[in-house]
C-alpha cells in the first residue's frame, strides 16, 4: 500500500494555494496604493503643468492605471 495517494490533495498543495492567495491580495493592495499615489501626484499639478506634459485632468485616472 502506498502512503501517497495522488487522488487526495496534499496539505502542502492547500497551503500553497492559501499562500498564493495572500501574495495575490498583497500584490493587489500594493498596486492600488501605487495608482492612488500617482493620481494624487498628478492631481497636485496645475493645469499648465499638466498641459506641459500633454495631459488634462480627465487623463489622470487612465494614466495612473497605465491603460
Amino acid at each position: 500500500m502506498s502512503i501517497y495517494d495522488p487522488a487526495r490533495p496534499s496539505n502542502l498543495n492547500v497551503a500553497g494555494q492559501i499562500g498564493g492567495l495572500f501574495v495575490n491580495m498583497f500584490g493587489t493592495a500594493a498596486q492600488w496604493r501605487e495608482v492612488r499615489r500617482t493620481e494624487k501626484a498628478l492631481a497636485e499639478l496645475t493645469d499648465r503643468e499638466l498641459d506641459d506634459v500633454g495631459l488634462t485632468r480627465a487623463d489622470i485616472p487612465r494614466v495612473a492605471r497605465r491603460r
